[in-house]
């Protein structure tokens, strides 16, 4: 290769991808192609040979590549590239192009484009070729594949298969696509400059690689024949077909037989339409029904059908065996050899079957299939003699009730004839089991080569064989045999009789004496087809071999079932049995638990109250697959595409009811017992609640249900007796204030929305990268934590705008916030005033969209997040142990100066220190999940006063006791002052906790007024203890408590008449939170009412659990933030909790009904 750097490590050719790994790049060592098999690792064919092959690796320039692809020498080319190379894969099947000329062959270029599949054979996701060059490139810069597309060299990849996998499957490796941000965001990196190109860990060819490269040599897979058709089949004919059938018509009648097996049937095809549904609505893996249902109605049912189901089959092993070791017993009487007595040889025999039969499966699928389609010839065989039989009508067999094809026999047989009690439904309840088994094949999807297109095929095929198959032997059998039969020769008319009315007397045959007890014909003799077929021996073969293969079937199906049941961890108890061996991965596990199982009902022996257990097993589980496909369609979710369309979704919903009804009547207290055992296991998988996410029709309900209620609640006008208080709190990281957080879900659980808000300042790049990993992070710790709210992030340059961001946006419809809750700004005096500004600019920005406001204060502080460690949150997602903090000795904050136990924040949860300008104290905020008490991260002990913060930040999550919440309705904002408090009180915390209510009044009409308002409360319905009405407010306040407060005014006053007015008005402007001496004059009064109210709080209410206060309103423009912050600060300070409250002076409280 000329003009090329030679000592570049040749890349190999990915497998199964298309791509190229290229050793030395992603850390892999080089591995030899093709090793002379002509396939590669994973069992496919490989694409061009290496003879065939040409590789190429070109130095890539950060300049732009000339039009046809030419590059410059190689020494400039190195000097560029900066260790950056490409890897040209060239495919020269479609044509003669030299490899040394990668940009030449123009007509071709722009000619064809083809989207290659990356040589992947395998017949369910096969490979679309085209006849036209490709040119492969991957450049370590970007870590995507380069792709000679449209004529020119893109970083967007074309459309391919192996983005759309979901791990590194058996069909191929998952494969990265470029992310948006690799295509639209800025290139601010050098390459390799963290030895990785873009600070990616690695290349998706070389994570996929290294995360999965099994041995695919000697994988077994089935084709639909092999794998369903035969399977069903089997499963299908089972021992009903040679001993019951035969009765079932005598009983019946051909007729109603005939009927019987149609409404089996209907059952059945139903069922197998939905099968198919599923089946073929995305890659099935295996799991056969367990997988389908629970991948379309969630893990709650699937864990509960999955347990079920594979506990049924694993009994029915046991059911099987049994009924071939009853026939080989029956056979051993007859010839006078019992081992021992009946039952005891029915357990041996039965115990040395199931051994066998273990082996044959721990052997493999291949030898398990082998051993299906030899049972199956003999079946057929055995059908095919006694078909054969019927007409060879011989005289030794006329005594016994076989007189061959007689029409008379048929009219005979044709109605119903039923005898001890039975009735259609019983006889129905009797043959229905033998309509079973049509998930035999969909049982071992796993092991099928491609189950969307072999299980439909297979199971609806198999139905139709096997239907027509017992329609014909019900027919035929019903023509041929009479129901009764004496089996004496010497029956014979030898006159002829005058008045016969029954088929045999007819054709000679006296049988009248069978009114009282007879052993031949279809109602007496279970052997009548051993009797009409040609050669009786093998009509044993086939029970024989009917018995064996549905046992081996179950036997297969149920540890299958069960191994996918425990990978999924839904019981987490059983995850031994998850572990599979071998190539097949197969699980050696369950087969021992199952033969074991199985080993025990055949000793137990007493099958007769099974049956009918497993039965109901076996139809609640079609029944679960018919209903998951109505589900699925009546949730109208976008991923519900099956590729078989024969099916609908009122027929699916009348399948599964008819499933229901189907077990009672064939047993109702089996059927009682399955449900109360599905019911059981539904709720302990929904208690339990697995870490998973299937994308299941429930969800797609639950969504489709909400948005409609949501459209139609959008269609009705707000009623004052429906007013919910609907929170947006500013709590930054939810579980950095998790007081505010209790506080406030007292008050909105299960009766308004609460929003936790998020605002997140900084560089926006860095901040839109955190936004959607917090907002699935943080939603989760809600859930986690019992917290009825949602988490809303938003990026903005400071926290008004964002304030204002979530009070136009958050929400949905009439479910809007309607209460802006904040913390009080504690540190507000050391911190910089403009946050102050801002923050108070947020309660004018609240006013202004008609927002009401709640302003809550601990004398502690809210805010614990320099307590706690980062510690990796709760997911399925996020197993990565690099999203913890370290905690360290350092300063947080210049503007703390009381702090020493602060946190050293990681690149992972830096986004959220940006929130030191929102309403709590310390000016510290970082990322914490829930707060552990006396965690070990912590770099020292608590110090007294972080040991109270820590203690006042649990007190809402306790049980409150006696005592009182005091109400100060000071000014009536439409209601929401007492609102709020009635709200707590209803909680079961909360309960024992009476209202006080204190208003302010005159002191010569406080009688007047405490009657006004006990009527007032009267009305609303409100129960309170108490009272009180203040007719000292506006007496002057103590006078250390006013110098107090002008202590603490005094360094945010403007002090503008010791200045020049230009000097003071150029501070004004520039420092516009400044208190000027006029402002302080004119609000003079106020300023005197807010200390007053603390003394008289401190003197009244000291010991309430909470107060719930007026909050006071500052004219906007008039009244500077600090004098504002000033009022609240001398409002609240050295009080129990305390909840500033203002209404949008809207009602939100009514007396009319």
């Amino acid at each position: 290769m000329e003009g090329k750097q030679q000592q570049q490590p040749v890349p190999q050719r990915e497998p199964g991808s298309g791509g190229l790994m290229v050793p030395g790049a992603v850390g892999e060592e080089p591995r030899s192609e093709g090793k002379g098999t002509g396939a590669d690792s994973l069992g496919r064919p490989l694409g061009p040979t290496p003879s065939q092959s040409r590789f190429q690796v070109d130095l890539v320039a950060e300049a732009p590549r000339k039009a046809n692809g030419e590059s410059d020498s190689a020494g400039k080319g190195g000097e560029e590239a900066k260790g950056r190379f490409r890897v040209n894969f060239v495919d020269p099947s479609a044509g003669g192009e030299s490899p040394g000329e990668p940009g030449g062959g123009g007509s071709s270029e722009g000619a064809n484009v083809s989207f290659q599949n990356g040589g992947d054979t395998v017949l369910s996701e096969g490979s679309l070729h085209s006849g036209s060059q490709h040119h492969y490139y991957y450049d370590t810069h970007t870590n995507t594949y380069y792709l000679r597309t449209f004529g020119h060299n893109t970083m967007d990849a074309v459309p391919r298969i192996d983005h759309y996998r979901h791990t590194a499957a058996d069909l191929g490796e998952k494969l990265i696509r470029p992310s948006l941000a690799e295509l639209h965001d800025e290139l601010d990196k050098e390459p390799f400059e963290d030895g990785y190109a873009n600070g990616e860990e690695g290349t998706p060819a070389g994570d996929a690689a290294a995360t999965y490269t099994p041995d695919s040599k000697g994988i077994v897979k089935f084709g639909w024949i092999k794998g369903v058709l035969v399977r069903c089949m089997l499963n299908i004919w089972g021992v009903m077909l040679f001993i019951r059938l035969s009765w079932i018509v005598g009983q019946a009648g051909i007729g109603l037989s005939v009927v019987v097996i149609a409404m089996a049937t209907v059952v059945t095809t139903i069922t197998g339409l939905s099968t198919s549904a599923i089946a073929t609505n995305g890659f099935v893996r295996g799991g056969g029904a367990y997988y389908l249902i629970s991948r379309s109605l969630g893990p709650e049912f699937g864990g509960a059908i999955g347990l079920i189901f594979a506990f049924a089959n694993a009994v029915a092993v046991a059911m099987y065996v049994v009924g071939f070791a009853e026939t080989v017993v029956e056979l051993l009487k007859e010839n006078g050899t019992l081992m021992m007595d009946e039952m005891n040889d029915i357990r041996i025999i039965g115990a040395i079957t199931v051994v066998i039969l273990l082996g044959i499966s721990v052997a493999g699928m291949e030898w398990e299939a082998k051993a299906q389609i030899v049972l199956l010839v003999i079946l057929i065989l055995a059908i095919g003699d006694f078909v054969i039989g019927t007409f060879i009508p011989l005289d030794s067999k006329k005594a016994k009730g076989f007189f061959g094809y007689q029409a008379e026999i048929f009219m005979e047989n044709f109605g119903p004839d039923f005898r001890n009690e039975e009735t259609f439904f019983s006889v129905f309840a009797i043959f229905f089991p033998a309509a079973t088994g049509i998930l035999a094949g969909a049982n071992i999807s796993g092991d099928l080569a491609d189950p969307q297109s072999a299980i439909p095929k297979g199971t609806l095929l198999a139905i139709l064989i096997t239907t027509l198959v017992y329609m014909g032997i019900a027919v035929s059998v019903g023509s041929c045999v009479v129901r009764d039969a004496t089996g004496n020769i010497n029956n014979t008319i030898i006159t002829e009789l005058t008045n016969c009315t029954t088929a045999a007397c007819k054709l000679n045959y006296d049988f009248s004496s069978c009114q009282t007890q007879c052993h031949y014909g279809l109602m007496n003799n279970f052997q009548v087809m051993s009797m009409v077929s040609g050669f009786a021996p093998l009509i044993s073969a086939g029970i024989f071999s009917a018995t064996l293969s549905s046992a081996l079937a179950s036997l297969v199906s149920a540890p299958k079932i069960f191994q996918a049941l425990c990978k999924d961890n839904i019981y987490p108890g059983f995850q031994m049995f998850a572990k599979g061996y071998g190539k097949n991965n197969e699980p050696l596990r369950g087969y021992l638990l199952t033969f074991l199982i199985a080993l025990g009902f055949i000793l137990i022996a007493e099958l007769n109250v099974i049956a009918p257990i497993i039965s109901n097993f076996f139809l609640a589980s079609y029944a679960l697959i018919n209903f998951s496909v109505f589900h699925a369609s009546l949730a109208k979710s976008p991923g519900w595409r099956p590729a078989f369309k024969y099916y609908n979704m009122w027929i699916s919903l009348v399948g599964a009811i008819l499933c229901c009804i189907v077990m009672f009547v064939i047993n109702w207290w089996a059927a009682l017992l399955t449900y109360v055992i599905v019911l059981g296991l539904y709720i302990y998988v929904t208690y339990k609640k697995p870490d998973v996410n299937w994308g299941s029709s429930t969800q797609a309900l639950t969504y489709l249900n909400a948005l409609q209620h949501s459209i139609r609640l959008s269609g009705v006008e707000d009623h004052v007796k429906n007013f919910r208080p609907q929170c947006l709190i500013m709590t930054g990281a939810p579980n950095a204030r998790p007081a505010l957080l209790h506080l406030v879900h007292a008050f909105t659980k299960n009766v308004g929305l609460m929003i936790c808000g998020h605002v997140h300042m900084g560089p926006r790049r860095q901040a839109m990268k955190e936004l959607s990993a917090d907002l699935a992070k943080y939603q989760r710790w809600l859930i986690k934590n019992k917290m009825k709210a949602f988490y809303a992030p938003v990026h903005a340059e400071d926290l008004r705008d964002g304030g204002q961001y979530l009070m136009q946006a958050a929400g949905l419809g009439r479910m809007r916030p309607n209460t802006l809750v904040v913390g009080f700004k504690k540190n507000w005096r050391q911190s910089d005033m403009r946050d102050v500004e801002t923050y108070i600019n947020l309660f004018h920005d609240a006013f202004d969209i008609q927002y009401g406001v709640v302003v809550i204060r601990l004398k502690e502080g809210l805010d614990i997040s320099h307590l706690q460690g980062q510690e990796e949150l709760p997911s399925s997602q996020e197993k990565s142990p690099c999203s913890k903090d370290v905690i360290v000795k350092v300063d947080y904050s210049k503007k703390t100066e009381t702090d020493t136990s602060v946190a050293f924040v990681s690149s992972t949860s830096e986004r959220t220190s940006s929130l030191h300008k929102e309403e709590d104290e310390d000016g510290k905020t970082t990322t914490q999940p829930l707060l552990k008490k006396g965690s070990k991260s912590l770099s020292s002990p608590l110090n007294l006063a972080d040991q109270r913060l820590l203690d006042a930040s649990s007190q809402f999550q306790k049980k409150q006791g006696k005592s009182n919440i005091d109400v100060w309705w000071l000014f009536d904002d439409g209601g929401l002052t007492l609102l709020i408090p009635y709200l707590i009180t209803t909680k079961k915390k909360w309960k024992e906790c009476k209202i006080r209510v204190f208003i302010g009044g005159k002191i010569n009409r406080i009688d007047h007024d405490r009657r006004a308002m006990a009527t007032l409360l009267s009305k609303f319905r409100i129960d309170f203890s108490d009272i009180m009405v203040l007719g000292d407010i506006n007496t002057k306040p103590k006078k250390e408590n006013i110098a107090a407060f002008e202590e603490m005014i005094e360094p945010f006053r403007l002090h503008e008449d010791d200045k020049e007015q230009e000097v003071a008005d150029k501070m004004k402007e520039d420092e516009p939170w400044r208190i000027t001496d006029n402002e302080l004059e004119l609000y003079k009064t106020k300023t005197y009412r807010q200390i007053r109210l603390n003394e008289l709080l401190q003197e009244h209410s000291s010991t309430a659990n909470v107060i719930v206060m007026s909050l006071p309103v500052a004219r906007k423009g008039a009244v500077s933030s600090a004098l504002y912050m000033a009022w609240l600060e001398a409002l609240s300070k050295d009080l129990p909790p305390i909840l500033l409250v203002r209404g949008n002076h809207q009602s939100v409280l009514t007396f009319y009904s």
